[in-house]
């Protein structure tokens, strides 16, 4: 089989290539901007796009490599493969040069291009998901369908054709991916844990806590949807520390310090552990205005996404292509790596007498090595066929 067509079997394969190269595009562009790169003054604004792409662009490759991959398996059908995932990672390619600042393509019919991904994805995951009955995952798809919907509304904004809602549309998306984790870390958070414990010998004593799980969810879509009606409001910042709280509780229960030695697995609770950070940090800047939490929206976007797409994607490749499920000492140090970029971008500022753009240049350059590393250790993989 030659190395394109083992490379379109399955979705995680251009779809974690995609993701850990765009990972490093909008946040480098944005850091050459702000030291002197010019801008197009017909482009979106600079920070928008930034926020865009990584949402719709880095987020949403690492949501169609996982859902893709992940959908097969829970079917038990065919992946998804040949011409119809490449069209689909051509159509996200595409997407990502419509919205660039150098096309002005944003603000033509062409824009369309771009919001059609995520239906085009939705729609490709419902068929076998439908034809199965796979009830337990059709939230999958109707939280797709609202992405889509955030991503449309996002562009109608910026073309003037609607007026701007109480909510960022941008906000919006970034809830939506927080519950696409909370639903996927929830479940295998625990078990991968429970499972690693087990074949090392050191026993494990999780256990299921479907009420917890299912309170944690719902805290989080009271978070999403107060963020829609009263962002930024009191009730928001209750609502978030009540859901802070709640999964919090979850994390304790999974034993996470047993996987100190289990680089693999430990990521996985430091990426889950994110969501109750960043929570946590939007309570207490909502509540008592702690200037230092201010870059809450940070803990959730470059903590918690960047941090749990780089561990569901070093961990899906390796079992997915049949090699042992243990990371090589360059990814640990890319996993330290990203959780020092969030923190640096979270807190240097408070901390740090760099100056902003000195701040976000240093977050940014921890980043781009940590997604750099993943490229060099994986794309071999994600070209190699299976190993057994």
């Amino acid at each position: 089989m030659s190395a394109m067509r083992v490379f379109l079997s399955y979705g995680f394969r251009p779809f974690f290539l995609l993701c850990g190269a765009w990972a490093i595009v909008p946040l480098a562009v944005l850091v050459a901007v702000l030291v002197g790169m010019p801008w197009n003054a017909e482009a979106l604004p600079l920070f928008r796009w930034h926020g865009h792409e990584m949402i719709f662009g880095f987020v949403a490759a690492a949501i169609a490599g996982f859902l893709l991959t992940a959908s097969a398996t829970w079917t038990g059908t065919p992946p998804i493969a040949g011409g119809r995932l490449a069209a689909l990672a051509l159509l996200w390619l595409a997407g990502r040069l419509i919205v660039s600042p150098v096309t002005g393509l944003h603000s033509t019919a062409a824009v369309l291009v771009e919001i059609a991904f995520l239906p085009v994805l939705g729609a490709m995951l419902a068929v076998p998901l439908v034809r199965t009955r796979n009830v337990r995952n059709y939230p999958f798809l109707v939280i797709l369908a609202l992405l889509a919907a955030a991503d449309a509304l996002f562009h109608a904004i910026a073309l003037g054709l609607v007026r701007p809602p109480p909510f960022d549309p941008l906000r919006f998306a970034a809830n939506l991916v927080m519950l696409i984790v909370a639903i996927v870390g929830g479940r295998i958070v625990p078990a991968f844990t429970r499972n690693a414990l087990l074949r090392s010998g050191r026993g494990s004593s999780i256990t299921p806590s479907p009420r917890l799980d299912v309170a944690v969810r719902f805290a989080i879509i009271a978070v999403l949807v107060i963020d829609l009606v009263a962002p930024d409001t009191f009730v928001a910042g209750l609502a978030a520390a009540a859901a802070a709280a709640l999964v919090a509780a979850q994390i304790a229960r999974w034993e996470g310090l047993k996987t100190l030695r289990m680089p693999i697995v430990f990521v996985l609770h430091v990426g889950y552990a994110w969501i109750a950070i960043a929570l946590a940090l939007k309570a207490l800047w909502i509540l008592a205005g702690a200037p230092w939490a201010v870059n809450w929206l940070h803990a959730q976007t470059a903590g918690l996404f960047g941090t749990m797409i780089l561990a569901v994607a070093t961990r899906v490749a390796l079992g997915h292509t049949g090699r042992p499920l243990v990371v090589r000492p360059a990814i640990t140090v890319a996993y330290a790596l990203v959780a020092a970029a969030a923190l640096v971008r979270i807190f240097g500022p408070a901390l740090l007498p760099l100056g902003a753009v000195h701040v976000l240049a240093c977050a940014a350059a921890l980043w781009a090595v940590a997604f750099a590393i993943f490229l060099v250790v994986y794309v071999p993989i994600l070209f190699a066929p299976r190993a057994a």
